[in-house]
């Protein structure tokens, strides 16, 4: 017993995952070893050889029985505690390990377990912040108003007054979850060295989920986490983060102000508060797109309980405990990957997957292209706004457990976050699109930042084939004039940029050529009049034959129409911002250049039209 209780200090001094050291700890006592074993390695054991039978038997091939196991193993990672619980969580979000039906269980699990003992949790309050619970609360409420896996919330007023939330961490959790992580890692390694089929490294993903539970577990990393994520949205006056108090705060006990809000999936109550519900997810959705894409600092785990609509109109953030970063490269690969979808290049989608770390250099990518392609070409006819992005992760989960693809951990949150805010979206609008809703901040970052690898996306989104395509600017305005955020003065100033940057040498050539157009179509036009009215015997016949239809259709302009529509729909949109940009336009020493090229190419195209009607050749 001693012996025991040796060990239970020393795995509760672990501050950092370190698989050494916690091996260490635990083969120095097999007895304890041994009992944890027989708790977790029978009941996995039983329900192997459940699916062994149902292997032999044929019983496997059934969908229905598939689905019954798959709740099983769903509801045993449940029954063997907090780091199963966390392992089956990690696997939710790995196609390239488990299976579509096991991954539908997995997602559901839920990170609730009964709460523990009141007194428990006081003395570790009391332990921790080295105080009596008198002196550092008037008033604490001794039941829990919710538990998880890693702890339980309790409500309490300061000494000073204000209404707070305290998270108490379960007791004994840390030696728990290092005797557990051993167990699996163990487990990990026995099927790296004897199941081939599994290509990606357990070993290495039980160590990530490591590092990330022993994160989880230190409430000063979550405070610290809370205070750096409201710090990223302080001017951003429709997200809420509750205030940290760090007196009141330590490894095991985390003190946070007290929101009042409701679960944005509890509608009625919501609407009650004379809030639209659709409004607090699309600002959930850009606020997810924001951590992502802008601050590359992005919330984990924004499952209902996290998100909290307040009576003012902001969205409240909780619990901070599973964030990640992920860098500029990545970042901007991401929406290098969505212009190359959008614009259905496969090909070039496929190294994207490799400059984003999920395929090896070394990987013969022929052979997944058509796989892309067979997935997304159906998805992309219905248009981005429509896509269904859980049966486009479906079908990729697909490709990733039949291809050798390995997943960055960051990916795996990412698809987590937005497959939860999905979820959770979806129970407020059952029609709802997160890709319809993402795709407008998307194009946001397109037009406005000064990335040049974004530039170089711009470029290829509205380019093929060196041919400027009017519809694909046309798309991306209109879809850009959504963000209530765009800054339209910005915006006009990254076009000019662009403009009359070296990449915008085809458009300046472009629109150079479709001004020359207008204005000699604009002469015929005026031509064709003028000879209407002649007298009919100095009519001429060349001129009078000529096709009006042909004529209309040449001067179509509705593309420039619909970006002068999209304009005036933008928020912040008003006539002088153009006007006070044209002395800027007018410097630019490109646009006299454009001038003397519009006119050439003018009088070029008039001189043949007469040419062509003095010689009687219809238009």
């Amino acid at each position: 017993m001693g012996k025991e209780l040796s060990d239970f200090i020393e795995a509760s001094g672990l501050l950092e995952y370190d698989p050494e050291a916690i091996a260490s700890i635990y083969k120095k006592n097999p007895i304890r070893l041994l009992r944890r074993l027989w708790q977790t390695l029978l009941p996995i054991g039983l329900f192997l050889i459940r699916i062994g039978w149902d292997k032999i038997t044929g019983l496997l091939e059934k969908n229905e029985i598939k689905v019954t196991r798959a709740k099983e193993f769903t509801n045993l990672l449940v029954d063997l505690g907090p780091a199963f619980i966390k392992a089956g969580q990690a696997l939710s979000t790995r196609p390239d390990i488990v299976p579509q039906i096991f991954l539908n269980e997995l997602a559901q699990l839920q990170d609730q377990l009964p709460g523990f003992e009141s007194k428990l949790a006081m003395a570790c309050i009391e332990e921790d912040l080295e105080n009596t619970i008198e002196n550092i609360f008037k008033q604490i409420d001794k039941e829990p108003i919710s538990a998880a896996s890693l702890g339980q919330v309790h409500k309490a007023i300061l000494k000073s007054g204000e209404k707070v939330a305290v998270k108490v961490q379960r007791p004994g959790l840390r030696e728990q979850i290092t005797l557990d992580l051993y167990i699996v890692r163990n487990i990990a390694i026995w099927f790296k060295n004897n199941i081939g089929i599994i290509r990606s490294d357990l070993v290495a993903l039980i160590d990530e989920l490591g590092r990330r539970v022993f994160e989880e577990m230190d409430y000063l990393n979550e405070a610290t986490n809370a205070e750096k994520f409201k710090e990223f949205h302080k001017k951003n006056p429709r997200i809420a983060v509750p205030a940290i108090y760090r007196n009141e705060t330590s490894r095991r006990v985390l003190t946070m102000e007290w929101i009042d809000g409701i679960k944005l999936t509890n509608i009625i109550e919501v609407k009650k508060l004379g809030i639209d519900p659709n409004k607090m997810i699309e600002i959930g959705v850009n606020c997810s797109l924001q951590q992502l894409i802008e601050h590359g600092f992005f919330h984990a785990d924004p499952h209902p309980g996290n998100i909290l609509a307040m009576k003012d109109g902001r969205l409240c953030y909780l619990d901070f405990g599973m964030m990640s970063d992920i860098s500029k490269e990545s970042r901007t690969g991401l929406i290098k990957a969505v212009v190359h979808l959008v614009n259905k290049k496969f090909d070039k989608l496929s190294n994207d997957f490799v400059q984003l770390g999920f395929l090896s250099k070394d990987i013969d990518l022929k052979p997944i292209v058509p796989a892309f392609e067979k997935v997304f070409t159906q998805a992309l006819e219905v248009g981005v706004n429509k896509m269904d992005f859980k049966a486009v992760t479906d079908d990729m989960s697909g490709i990733m457990y039949k291809f050798p693809f390995r997943l960055p951990p960051y990916y795996a949150l990412i698809i987590r976050s937005l497959i939860t805010l999905e979820g959770i979206a979806l129970s407020v609008d059952p029609n709802f699109k997160i890709l319809g809703a993402a795709y407008p901040y998307f194009a946001r970052r397109l037009m406005e930042d000064e990335d040049p690898n974004l530039r170089s996306s711009l470029k290829e989104m509205l380019f093929e084939e060196n041919v400027f395509k009017w519809g694909k600017l046309d798309d991306l305005l209109g879809s850009a004039s959504k963000q209530q955020e765009l800054d339209i003065e910005k915006l006009i100033d990254q076009v000019i940029n662009f403009l009359f940057s070296q990449n915008g040498n085809i458009l300046r050539n472009e629109l150079t050529e479709a001004i020359a157009i207008k204005i000699d179509l604009i002469g015929w036009k005026a031509l064709m009049n003028v000879n209407k009215k002649l007298p009919k015997i100095i009519r001429s016949n060349t001129i009078e034959k000529c096709s009006q239809n042909n004529l209309n259709s040449s001067l179509n302009i509705q593309p420039i129409k619909n970006l002068f529509t999209i304009s005036k729909e933008i928020t912040g949109f008003k006539r002088n911002i153009i006007f006070r940009k044209v002395p800027r336009i007018l410097k630019e020493p490109d646009t006299f250049k454009m001038g003397i090229n519009v006119i050439k190419k003018t009088s070029e195209k008039g001189i043949v039209r007469l040419v062509k009607v003095a010689a009687g050749v219809e238009q």
